[in-house]
């Protein structure tokens, strides 16, 4: 099956969007920082909570998570603080 689109695992991080989990308050320390960064080639990587398990099976009608993906969560406050780096186009 063809993909219309294929991560690229080699391209590396460059820059954070929106402000840090520290400014935010939402860094566990060692127990994990939800966080959002734009990678090398543009594609943006996501850091947050895998909730796959408890939404696989309440995802609205066309929704599919494919076997190698996973659904992540974080919170409101660091999307919207990603917001002014993120491109509108």
């Amino acid at each position: 099956m063809t993909r219309g689109w294929e991560a690229d695992a080699s391209s590396p991080l460059r820059r954070r969007l929106g402000k840090s989990p520290e400014e935010l308050g939402t860094t566990g320390g060692e127990q994990g920082c939800p966080d959002i960064w734009e990678l090398e080639n543009g594609d943006v990587a996501v850091i947050g909570r895998d909730l796959t398990d408890s939404y696989r099976g309440r995802l609205p009608e066309g929704v599919t998570i494919a076997p190698d993906e996973r659904l992540v969560v974080i919170p409101r406050r660091t999307a919207v603080a990603a917001k002014a780096d993120t491109p509108d186009a």
